[in-house]
């Protein structure tokens, strides 16, 4: 299964998500790190996803190209990431067809109703458990 790992900014919640795949769920999983910038992407590189790219372009174009797309729920919203993620980043990913696993965090002044509050670690062990019973459905 090909994964992407979309993230931003310093890259902790991607690099902590391919981390935990990684150490989690078996070796053919491939993982796509893909960064609004290069210091995300380098973290994600470095806590073991296969390929990496960055900017507008490289999350447009692969977020079709893969069977699931990881991420906080700001990866959907326009601006997010301080500006970071472009309207069309957003669009492209919101767009896509392939499942979308996003981590409710209320950094980009979007709040999900009906989600438990809970810390970083607990919804990337929610992600890892969704991944490695996913079955392409």
């Amino acid at each position: 299964m090909k994964i992407a790992v979309i993230d931003g900014q310093g890259g902790g919640i991607g690099k902590a998500i391919v981390d935990r795949l990684r150490r989690t769920c078996n070796e053919e999983l491939e993982i796509i790190a893909l960064g609004t910038n290069s210091l995300a992407t380098s973290m994600m590189l470095k806590a073991g996803a296969n390929e990496g790219a960055t900017g507008e372009n490289a999350i447009v174009y692969n977020s079709t190209r893969v069977d699931m797309i990881l991420g906080s729920v700001g990866i959907v919203c326009a601006n997010s990431f301080l500006g970071e993620l472009t309207p069309k980043m957003a669009e492209a990913i919101a767009e896509s067809s392939v499942k979308k696993v996003l981590i409710p965090l209320n950094k980009c002044n979007v709040l999900v109703v009906g989600i438990e509050n809970k810390s970083l670690p607990h919804y990337i062990e929610d992600v890892v458990e969704i991944v490695k019973n996913y079955g392409g459905r």
